[in-house]
């Protein structure tokens, strides 16, 4: 009898103990680091809509748009040798309520925080090697501060404009101010080659913003693949040759978007207009990838 009660005082305890594990291990689950690839992959996330915007901001009138809202991607690339996040949404993921309801800021609306799309497919913010911004506009950069710990790939003229005294235009630096203090390379030739392997190049194209820069991607079975930023905000740009009314140097732009669309002829590679709504709509969202 007496260890029979023994027994059941103990229950209690063996109870949590066993609770504890259960959780621990669900937690561990959860953020169990995915393992790294043979090869390329580029995982596409959802971060939200831009509802709302005048189209005489970019030079057009609403009949001249086949569609108008735009889409907020971000991007996760994963390498043999590390991981590559580039541009964060426009919505920050502090912003959203544990029910996890849609949130709207302004013209931006997302539905879902970008840290559960990692954790989906085994990552953490902690996990990611290198942080990429195509440019400091807020509908880019809303999630930076969760990566400081990664190494901040920029250019210098960027990065000042960034943390100047005035903060420049279409930014909120409450997002990204983090990032002063982080490991950063300055990136300063026209080409970086991220993992030295030649399959992963941040390009220079200022004109958007003084440091502006597109990604390009030598995927195996997918092909070259060009991340534009903002260096067109809808097809029809591209198409008509428009630029918008707010670029950083209307001019740089233009020479930009020459030099790039050379580039991409030559290179057989395919541009991927990051806010076009219809051609991100038809890309395979994570956790599916582009290998």
């Amino acid at each position: 009898m007496r260890d029979r009660g023994q027994a059941s005082r103990a229950s209690p305890a063996l109870i949590m103990g066993l609770v504890a594990i259960a959780v621990l291990g669900s937690a561990l689950a959860q953020h169990r680091a995915a393992e790294r690839p043979k090869s390329l992959r580029l995982y596409v996330f959802d971060c939200g809509v831009i509802k709302g915007l005048d189209p005489g901001l970019f030079n057009f009138k609403r009949e001249e748009l086949a569609e108008t809202e735009l889409a907020v991607p971000c991007y996760l690339i994963v390498h043999p040798k590390g991981t590559l996040m580039w541009d964060v949404g426009a919505i920050p993921d502090t912003a959203f309520k544990d029910d996890h309801t849609p949130v709207t800021e302004g013209y931006f609306t997302s539905t879902r925080t970008l840290k559960s799309q990692l954790a989906e497919i085994g990552y953490a913010p902690s996990d990611i090697t290198y942080l990429g911004l195509s440019h400091y506009h807020g509908d880019h950069v809303a999630n930076a501060n969760e990566f400081a710990a990664a190494t901040w790939l920029v250019r210098q003229v960027e990065r000042d404009t960034m943390f100047a005294e005035k903060p420049p235009p279409l930014s909120d630096p409450s997002h990204y101010d983090l990032l002063k203090n982080s490991a950063t390379v300055i990136l300063t030739a026209d080409e970086y080659d991220v993992f030295g392997d030649g399959k992963v190049i941040i390009k220079s194209a200022p004109g958007h913003t003084p440091g502006h820069q597109v990604l390009i991607l030598k995927l195996v079975k997918t092909g070259n693949v060009m991340l534009a930023g903002d260096l067109y905000h809808y097809p029809e740009e591209r198409k008509l040759d428009r630029v918008p009314s707010f670029e950083f140097n209307r001019e740089e732009s233009l020479a930009s978007r020459a030099m790039i669309e050379d580039y991409v002829k030559r290179t057989h590679t395919q541009l991927w207009i990051e806010h076009d709504l219809v051609g991100n709509s038809k890309l395979k969202k994570s956790p599916a990838y582009y290998d």
